[in-house]
């Protein structure tokens, strides 16, 4: 009789074993962030482009073909100079008598309708003076001016704009003159973006380039040429137009980042219609908006609830361990997350880790997810009752 007991219990517990073994379930609340909310580049629908986000690793071109780049010739100038004469903000550099010649020089390029800025024999003329009306009003006869400074000649200039280039990295850019009228002076839109980012580490160029106007000697005040400056974040940088160019423009658009104030360049080249610069200015404002308005974020507090674990009715809140916050630009990359919950067997308690939150933009990242407070499955006894 005991025996036969013995059994019966003992077929009674096999049977409750596979009961006490029961997996948990899971549930979450945080919805799937995928490709679904992908917006679009606006790409203009002539000529070429690029978007180049230092802070976002971004370098990304549209139809991205060597071409004439009219006077973005002058952000290599500019380059070339800063090299040779290192600037800091308020300082003026070395200064220059202008000559008779110099004068000349400017009658004949403005009867040829080339972008400048009125001089006068004797005058002085600093650095920052001729950066100021090389970037702000395109000025060709202060381009001059500054080879002549830095490298004594125009030849002996342009020779140090394509040396330039080449240690850069800028295999498709060549130089010709250092005003770009001439249409041999060439680029692409990448590259272009490339090489405004460079120049726009400088705190001068930044602050030059900002401006929408600037006060010289004897032109007096004069304006910028580029679209848009002042307006919306945009912060420059150098615009320019020539009939074989059309309408070319480099666009820097302020955003910010993670608590930082960041640079998007959108360059826009070969635009075409009206006075070329206008077209240009808006194709690379949309460029940069159809980017920058497409950001989106996900943020979670340390202890964030993401879902539940648990038996039944017998269930915690699944948290994140540690604080978790991800933005990206849908209009350049879809951000995929998930949220994987690992099955448990046992009684799982405060802190536990069961399972990860991974969120993938170009970086992966994890976050660890634990569990609020106990939870088990039900006893024997308790299956039993």
């Amino acid at each position: 009789m005991i025996l036969g007991a013995v059994m019966a219990l003992l077929l009674m517990l096999s049977m409750q074993v596979p009961l006490l073994d029961q997996p948990s379930t899971s549930t979450t609340s945080l919805s799937a962030v995928t490709a679904s909310d992908a917006a679009s580049i606006a790409w203009p629908s002539v000529g070429s482009a690029a978007l180049v986000i230092p802070a976002l690793g971004v370098q990304s071109a549209w139809h991205d073909t060597t071409v004439p780049i009219a006077s973005l010739t002058k952000l290599m100038t500019a380059y070339v100079v800063l090299e040779k004469l290192p600037l800091s903000i308020g300082a003026t550099g070395p200064c220059l008598t202008v000559t008779i010649d110099d004068v000349l020089y400017y009658d004949t390029i403005k009867a040829q309708g080339q972008s400048s800025v009125a001089v006068a024999a004797g005058e002085l003329l600093c650095e920052s003076t001729l950066l100021n009306g090389l970037l702000v009003h395109s000025a060709g006869n202060y381009a001059a001016l500054l080879a002549e400074m830095t490298w004594g000649s125009t030849t002996a200039f342009v020779a140090q704009m394509n040396a330039d280039a080449l240690t850069l990295g800028l295999t498709h850019t060549h130089y010709v003159d250092t005003s770009g009228v001439d249409p041999g002076s060439v680029s692409t839109a990448l590259e272009q973006g490339l090489l405004a980012a460079i120049l726009m580490k400088s705190d001068v160029v930044r602050a030059i380039v900002d401006q929408s106007s600037v006060t010289l000697p004897v032109a007096g005040t004069v304006g910028s040429f580029t679209p848009f400056v002042g307006i919306d974040n945009v912060v420059g940088v150098k615009s320019g137009r020539t009939d074989a160019a059309g309408g070319c423009d480099v666009m820097a658009m302020s955003f910010e980042l993670n608590g930082q104030v960041q640079l998007a360049y959108a360059v826009v080249l070969g635009a075409r219609g009206g006075d070329l610069l206008g077209p240009a200015g808006n194709e690379a404002l949309a460029l940069e908006r159809s980017v920058l308005s497409s950001e989106k974020s996900l943020a979670l507090p340390a202890g964030g609830v993401v879902g539940t674990l648990g038996w039944g009715s017998r269930r915690t809140d699944v948290v994140v361990e540690s604080p978790f916050a991800l933005v990206w630009f849908s209009a350049l990359h879809s951000a995929n997350v998930t949220l994987t919950i690992d099955t448990e067997r046992r009684a799982v308690t405060p802190g536990q880790v069961v399972g990860w939150l991974s969120a993938n933009e170009g970086t992966t990242h994890r976050v660890a997810l634990t569990v609020a407070s106990r939870a088990s499955p039900e006893s024997l006894l308790e299956r039993l009752r």
